[in-house]
């Protein structure tokens, strides 16, 4: 067994150059998707054809979301009427309630809460259950999820936001999400074999704290979320690529 992931954007919401992070993270053959912004199956054929892969939405087991900011999950909707009316099933999500409290109601229901079956009407209201089967995830424990046991904790980020560890194949791999500076965060993702980070501008973590770390750690860890100028031959930790499979 073992335990990979492609990065299939890199960018934040401001980028020209990137999509915005998100992830395919991958153990036996079972595909999980780390965050969901528009327009994810162009994501998904144009990231996962440089990893030398077919990706497609039908690929994928579920989707985790951090948090509720559009570049993060701007392409669920899209995903969900893909899989309601093209694969004829629910889409699979994961999330903290904190972090998935306003989803329906402030992200989703406009476009997802009426149906019309035919032009002549008349339209059918849809619920957030005619969609998605949830799988809630805990601060205070693990989460089963096929192969995957995923972990969840709160970062410093303008809504609720959660940093994770998902382990499979007995390594484990962490996400920070979208967070400011926070050394108790750094913590507790220094027990991932791989850490996956962010940094940019205003409420995010600023490269030079990253600089600042025992090499010991920055050697495992990998830049994200990164802004269009951030000088990626110059950083003293590895940025990660759109199409990079990495094997944690």
């Amino acid at each position: 067994m073992s335990l990979s992931f492609i990065p299939l954007g890199v960018g934040d919401a401001f980028s020209q150059k990137y999509y915005s992070s998100c992830y395919a993270v991958e153990c036996e053959g079972h595909w999980l998707l780390v965050d969901c912004p528009h327009p994810i199956r162009k994501i998904l054929s144009e990231s996962g054809g440089l990893a030398g892969l077919k990706l497609d939405l039908s690929d994928f087991d579920g989707v985790v979301l951090t948090h509720l900011h559009g570049d993060h999950v701007s392409g669920l909707e899209g995903w969900a009427f893909f899989n309601t009316f093209m694969l004829k099933k629910r889409t699979q999500l994961l999330g903290h309630p904190e972090a998935l409290e306003h989803l329906w109601s402030a992200c989703l229901l406009a476009g997802m809460g009426n149906l019309m079956d035919s032009p002549e009407g008349p339209k059918a209201t849809r619920q957030f259950e005619d969609y998605f089967d949830l799988t809630d995830l805990s601060f205070e424990h693990a989460t089963s999820f096929g192969p995957f046991e995923i972990e969840c904790r709160k970062t410093i980020h303008h809504v609720p936001t959660t940093a994770l560890r998902i382990r499979a194949g007995g390594r484990c791999l962490g996400f920070s999400a979208d967070t400011a500076w926070d050394p108790s965060l750094i913590e507790w993702l220094s027990a991932a074999d791989l850490i996956v980070h962010e940094t940019n501008y205003g409420i995010h973590t600023p490269y030079e704290r990253l600089e600042a770390l025992a090499p010991a750690l920055q050697k495992k860890m990998r830049l994200v979320h990164y802004p269009d100028d951030f000088a990626l031959e110059a950083s003293v930790i590895e940025p990660l690529r759109q199409g990079q499979r990495v094997v944690v």
